[in-house]
């Protein structure tokens, strides 16, 4: 397993990978070393897809998940300098959001300006009741540029995310759930389990069927319905010459759990 610096990567069994974002001496902050680490592993992850079943990515520590870019990293940056790191960070971002492992997010604490828009390019989001979010790169003369205004509106809707990021103000785990953004809230000491049920729910599936449903719903959504559904049944038809589409169905009639091969 590979080892890394500023992340921890635990093997959970059955595929289900637990990526914890690890400097919590600095609220789990985003700096460069972390940048570079969360894109090799989810590069690793896209070149292998079938190694995996499912990853839940959280923080290290009670107190943040993430909380942003390290700003004392980035003070006094050059431009260019600024300019290549946020670089990196665009790469990570797509990497993660276009990772073809369903990927849980389990928010620990307070999750603040990329620290959210991590939260955000995750499939969904499991957040501790005491958990806090926000996009706050308008009061430091920036503005969200890791997704954030637009998996936020996805999630939420125009004028709530307009609200959210035009304000920079802080909103708590209630709201977030109530908005649509978080799908569910556990007590703290049992958000991690609870994340890991899904994950594991997730991969006793059919591991090419969990990808390809996946793909369809997040590539579909930016098209027209005529054009979703056809683009749904491509994803579909990948399913039907596989030995897994035939073990299902052998599974069901045989009244037994299936044994997925992942071909």
């Amino acid at each position: 397993m590979r080892k890394f610096k500023t992340l921890k990567l635990e093997e959970r069994g059955e595929g289900v990978l637990v990526l914890t974002l690890d400097r919590p001496e600095v609220a789990n902050a985003l700096n460069t070393e972390m940048g570079r680490e969360l894109l090799a592993f989810f590069e690793e992850i896209h070149a292998a897809p079938a190694a995996s079943r499912a990853i839940v990515l959280t923080g290290s520590g009670e107190r943040a998940f993430c909380a942003g870019a390290d700003l004392k990293e980035r003070n006094g940056m050059s431009d260019k300098d600024w300019q290549d790191q946020h670089l990196l960070f665009e790469r990570m971002m797509r990497a993660l959001l276009f990772c073809p492992l369903p990927v849980i997010a389990a928010v620990n604490g307070a999750a603040y300006a990329g620290g959210c828009e991590l939260a955000l390019a995750c499939d969904f989001i499991y957040a501790s009741e005491n958990a806090r979010f926000a996009l706050t790169e308008v009061t430091l003369g920036i503005m969200p540029g890791a997704g954030g205004t637009q998996n936020l509106a996805r999630a939420v809707g125009e004028r709530r995310a307009k609200e959210i990021i035009l304000s920079g103000r802080p909103f708590g785990a209630v709201d977030a759930y109530e908005w649509g953004m978080v799908n569910r809230l556990a007590a703290p000491a049992s958000l991690l389990e609870e994340a890991l049920e899904a994950a594991g729910r997730i991969a006793e599936n059919a591991p090419i069927s969990v990808r390809q449903a996946k793909h369809a719903i997040h590539f579909g959504l930016g098209m027209d319905l005529y054009s979703g559904m056809m683009f749904e049944i491509e994803a579909y038809n990948r399913m039907v010459p596989t030995e897994d589409r035939r073990e299902g169905i052998r599974a069901f009639n045989e009244k037994r759990k299936p044994q997925w091969k992942g071909r």
